[in-house]
């Protein structure tokens, strides 16, 4: 279900003006530095603030539309919201607070997807307790089962992991893979933390100071140098899909294709043929003029520089296309010549004498899969 956003609005001196498409299921992450306008965003969808101007589309239903005079009441616009800090009714069981937005839902799951949905969550246990006997994780999964039994078009996540300590996290990050991988629902999910952009998102629309700056495919926003600048916490790195082509448990490591490269990463588990993600930050990447030896780190992959961009006076950020095949590169379609980025000093990139098109080798240091650092 497509989602449409075109808003302007304004709060004191702070001025909103978003304007984004969604076109596909699954995640889309709207990323950018605290107070840049995300949660305001999303609170326009829901219905909870009415923009000055603009326009609402979800799927063909239009939610608002200031030139028509439409503002779609909040219980007709289907849509879910999970807040940070949950916002469970305290005096209501586990089982009264999952079930208080179906109830008044006249669109209701059938009772299959109900017991689908908690048992995914892994909150069949919890049923009749109380809010107060929580842990902040448990909370947070009965809050987003909460707003799936409501059976929302869209579900609509305003950084739901911020109030967590790291042990939470990683306690409900699988949750929102399974909810992304398992459900075609759209999610938008606001987040300045680009750890859990990597790790989730499919979509990514970058917020700064109330403006759309870009948007499109987490892979290729995350590879684009140009937006670190702007978006405050932006941190330049590479998202690339690959999948496990083989593994040694004895040694404990994983081999991974990654657009023919081999990734060799410590010992995931996962059967053969798995997908995964890799999130590559250019900190992380080293550049070799010649294949390094006698070194720990496990991939050096042939690359071509492809594009050198100072990101201030002291550092460079350097875009490395896989392989040395130089026409490949500039001709075959963007899909197939996945790159990492590394960010070294300008001191470093003069001592090497780096150019445009030189085939060097990308030394990467360490790599995350599927969330997990994988140190190499």
């Amino acid at each position: 279900m497509s989602i449409s956003v075109s808003i302007s609005h304004q709060i004191g001196k702070f001025a909103l003006d978003a304007d984004f498409s969604i076109e596909e299921p699954g995640i889309t992450a709207l990323f950018g530095p605290s107070g840049s306008g995300k949660t305001t965003i999303i609170n326009i969808i829901a219905g909870l603030t009415r923009p000055r101007r603009g326009r609402v589309q979800l799927g063909d239903r239009v939610l608002f539309d200031h030139a028509r005079s439409i503002n779609l009441a909040i219980r007709k616009r289907r849509v879910g919201y999970v807040f940070q800090d949950a916002r469970l009714f305290p005096h209501m069981s586990v089982h009264d607070n999952l079930y208080y937005g179906a109830k008044r839902n006249r669109l209701k799951l059938a009772a299959s997807d109900q017991q689908d949905i908690i048992e995914m969550l892994g909150i069949h246990k919890l049923l009749h307790r109380q809010p107060n006997n929580l842990s902040g994780g448990e909370k947070q999964r009965v809050a987003l089962g909460r707003a799936l039994l409501a059976n929302p078009d869209v579900l609509l996540l305003d950084e739901p992991l911020s109030a967590l300590d790291q042990a939470r996290k990683e306690e409900i990050l699988p949750y929102f893979e399974s909810l992304r991988d398992q459900r075609k629902l759209p999610i938008l999910y606001v987040s300045h933390a680009i750890d859990e952009v990597a790790r989730l998102a499919d979509q990514m629309v970058v917020i700064d100071n109330g403006k759309t700056l870009a948007n499109g495919s987490v892979f290729d926003m995350l590879g684009r140098t140009d937006l670190a600048p702007l978006a405050g916490q932006f941190d330049t790195g590479t998202v690339l899909p690959a999948r496990v082509a083989s593994r040694d448990p004895k040694a404990q490591v994983s081999f991974l294709d990654c657009a023919g490269q081999r990734i060799v990463v410590p010992y995931l588990g996962h059967a053969i043929n798995t997908p995964v993600r890799l999130h590559i930050r250019a900190r992380d990447v080293m550049i070799a003029r010649t294949p390094p030896a006698g070194i720990s780190a496990n991939n050096v992959i042939p690359v071509t520089i492809t594009r050198m961009a100072g990101s201030n006076n002291d550092t460079l950020d350097i875009s490395l296309a896989f392989g040395h095949d130089l026409d490949a590169i500039h001709t075959g379609p963007a899909s197939d010549r996945p790159s990492v980025h590394a960010r070294i000093t300008s001191w470093s990139a003069n001592r090497l004498n780096l150019g445009l098109h030189q085939k060097v080798f990308a030394v990467i240091k360490s790599v995350t899969v599927n969330g997990h650092l994988r140190e190499q």
